[in-house]
């Protein structure tokens, strides 16, 4: 009983995950009239005149998506490598005001984005940033460094710091032994860091929303244009444009999955 009540949570897990996903793909696959039939149909002759028309109705859903991949892997490098570089050395110091700063950058993540998000609007257009890759990158990795700094904290102090003074003694530089011996072995923690920045980035629809008007539009948004179109939401394309911005994410989850396990376990268990 005990199994199958624990067998019964999963699939549960599972539908509530999977269900809206499965849905969305199914039905971009669908005719408009065949999408809300209840029950729905599973099995039908699939079209794809949904993804044709989504780029001859919204040509620039192309450069949105070149826009948000911009944007996220800029954000996604430039927070992992602050965080890596600021766990190292959370890893291997102490004192007090390491353990000040620390908790006051966990305080800060703890804001909600749209507290920082209007005061800094009237300094970045006066940095002439508003519209940029550069503000969304910034703001993207500013947001996640500090968890990205807890993981790959706990990720380094599972590494013996025997092998530091064994890199220093060959007479390496404090640089070095970060990059040529801290890093590979810290790989499963960079990976689990660099997801949540990198989900975060790519379905972000407030900071686009609030810094970006046309140059460095984000796919989220013309994702909402198309939900308040003036003739009416067509379901079916929509449901296609969202495939297409769901893909790159899951692909990627797909593959780090196992990196992406250990890094987030990292220092749960202490010999």
């Amino acid at each position: 009983m005990a199994r199958l009540a624990r067998i019964a949570v999963v699939l549960a897990a599972l539908v509530w995950s999977a269900g809206p996903i499965a849905f969305v793909v199914l039905s971009s696959f669908k005719d408009n009239r065949a999408i809300f039939d209840f029950p729905p149909a599973l099995l039908f002759m699939p079209t794809v005149e949904h993804y044709v028309a989504l780029f001859q109705q919204w040509p620039d859903f192309a450069g949105t998506l070149l826009n948000s991949l911009i944007v996220t892997l800029g954000a996604t490098a430039l927070a992992t490598g602050a965080s890596l570089t600021a766990g190292y050395v959370y890893a291997r110091h102490r004192g007090r005001t390491l353990a000040a700063s620390a908790q006051f950058m966990i305080a800060i993540r703890l804001l909600p984005p749209i507290v920082v998000t209007l005061p800094l609007f009237p300094l970045a257009d006066w940095l002439g940033l508003n519209d940029t890759y550069a503000i969304l990158i910034l703001l993207y990795a500013a947001f996640f460094v500090s968890l990205g700094t807890m993981i790959l904290k706990a990720t380094i102090d599972g590494i013996p710091e025997e092998l530091d003074e064994a890199a220093l003694i060959d007479g390496a530089t404090p640089w070095q032994v970060l990059v040529r011996v801290i890093m590979p072995l810290a790989a499963s923690g960079m990976i689990a860091a660099s997801a949540f920045v990198l989900i975060y980035a790519w379905n972000d629809y407030l900071f686009a929303f609030v810094f970006t008007t046309s140059r460095a539009k984000t796919a989220p948004l013309i994702l909402s244009e198309m939900m308040s179109s003036l003739t009416g939401v067509d379901w079916g394309v929509l449901f296609a444009a969202v495939t297409i911005q769901l893909l790159p994410v899951l692909a990627f989850v797909w593959i780090v999955q196992r990196w992406l396990v250990a890094g987030l376990t990292s220092g749960a268990v202490k010999g």
